[in-house]
């Protein structure tokens, strides 16, 4: 038995958000959520990324450390660490055995993502961790995740108008879900939000008396001793004054706001008595950081078909999720912040997605764009993708569907007269054709996984 077969009966109850089923699982496990302290991070974009830099520096800091994230790239393992090691399999599957069991069968089953998040907190309570990053599956207040009573500190990322169809068509209304996980007096670290959500979640967090905390996007610097790695300067919200200079481990601009974020948290939890979080863990923490399919670069070799046919070379392929406009919009800064001549789009879409606001926000004058279905999920119609870019930007240089993701791959990196990306450093080479492989994160994981990056 694999984690697959076991969770494949409770896949038909889809999304079904509420909190109801998951206290019933919990409480037949014997509260296990209880026993765990947490940090609780919701938002649009960027929560990933956040955990990630939380629990590289929990971990450095010498704490027994779990962290739960959703959805995972390549295997379900990812969701549940400890330290930063996945969960084995057979660990993972005595531990859905477990929960499976403790549910009632007269009772409403739980959904697939409520058994594998009671699951997470069951492994946590057992490996007595001394804390735990968790992540919100989606929206925060009738999250699975949103079970516990005093969080040490709350982060709302970012709140743009994503998964509208449960959460409401306005970010607005989906800025008053995500403020959902906050707790009476628990502290509240915020990021840069529109201002109706920032004015949504503010009134939330003073209705129960919590401390709120905004800080500043770190200012990137340039490392003296070695250019090729981006630092980052970060001013403490508790002593403007002092700053903490970090190697920015992922890469984009967006990871200015996203580390700050981690920082001050961290800084709130050094107040709180966690005093083996340091300045050293920090800066160490920060820089062992990996966070697989945003904004990762990774090579791609290619049989050149225009000299001899067993010729490989070897190029740089940028893959990001960039699964809705406001992630778009972060990675096509980020691409417009290197030295390149042109950008050749690898993109597939789920159904659901908001493909013209996606592709207004990526496409330009001149680029060239390989679409096709996302593997086994609800794509959206290649055909369908390609009219609606070319209506979009009516220049694009090339626009043309591929059945399948290494011949749009290989098509990307054949054009004649083209000089390919071959460093994720651009500056310290003449311009380059760069590719990307984008447009979501099931796409992106199906990549990891046939190619065998995992």
């Amino acid at each position: 038995m694999n984690i697959e077969s076991i969770l494949q009966p409770f896949q038909r109850f889809g999304v079904h958000l509420g909190c109801d089923r998951i206290y019933k699982l919990l409480q037949n496990l014997g509260n296990p959520h209880l026993q765990v302290p947490i940090i609780h991070v919701a938002g649009t974009n960027g929560k990933g990324s956040v955990c990630a830099y939380l629990s590289s520096v929990l971990t450095e800091a010498g704490y027994r450390t779990g962290r739960y994230t959703s959805p995972h790239l390549v295997d379900w393992t990812e969701r549940i660490s400890l330290n930063e090691k996945p969960i084995t399999e057979e660990v993972f599957c005595q531990l859905l055995l477990q929960v499976q069991q403790a549910i009632e069968p007269n009772e409403e089953s739980p959904t697939q993502f409520e058994v594998i998040t009671a699951a997470a907190w069951l492994y946590f309570a057992q490996q007595e961790v001394d804390i735990a990053v968790i992540e919100v599956g989606l929206g925060g207040r009738l999250d699975a995740t949103n079970v516990c009573p005093q969080p040490l500190v709350s982060v709302v990322t970012s709140i743009s108008r994503e998964h509208w169809q449960q959460l409401g068509s306005t970010v607005t209304k989906i800025a008053g879900e995500k403020a959902g996980i906050i707790k009476a007096g628990c502290p509240v670290m915020m990021g840069q939000l529109p201002p109706d959500a920032e004015q949504v979640v503010f009134a939330r967090a003073t209705e129960l008396d919590c401390q709120i905390f905004q800080p500043q996007a770190a200012a990137k610097i340039t490392n003296l001793v070695d250019n090729l790695v981006p630092m980052a300067e970060y001013k403490s919200i508790f002593s403007p004054e002092k700053t903490i200079t970090y190697p920015l481990a992922l890469a984009g601009q967006i990871q200015l706001a996203n580390s700050a974020l981690a920082l001050a948290t961290l800084e709130v939890l050094q107040h709180q008595g966690w005093s083996q979080i340091t300045e050293t863990a920090m800066i160490q923490g920060m820089g062992k950081t990996k966070w697989w399919g945003r904004m990762q670069w990774v090579n791609w070799k290619n049989k050149d078909i225009h000299q001899d046919i067993h010729q490989e070379k070897t190029y740089k392929l940028l893959l990001d999720g960039a699964h809705n406009p406001a992630a778009a919009k972060v990675l096509r800064e980020y691409v417009d912040s290197l030295n390149i001549k042109s950008v050749s789009w690898v993109i597939g879409m789920l159904s659901t997605k908001e493909h013209d606001k996606v592709f207004a926000e990526l496409l330009r004058d001149g680029d060239r764009l390989y679409i096709l279905p996302v593997p086994d999920h609800s794509t959206a119609t290649p055909e369908e993708l390609a009219i609606l870019a070319q209506k979009i930007c009516p220049n694009l240089s090339f626009c043309q569907i591929y059945s399948n993701l290494s011949s749009a791959i290989d098509a990307a990196f054949s054009v004649p007269d083209l000089d390919y990306f071959i460093s994720e450093n651009a500056n310290v080479s003449q311009p380059k054709n760069l590719v990307v492989l984008c447009g979501s994160l099931y796409l992106i994981g199906y990549f990891l996984r046939s190619f065998n990056y995992s």
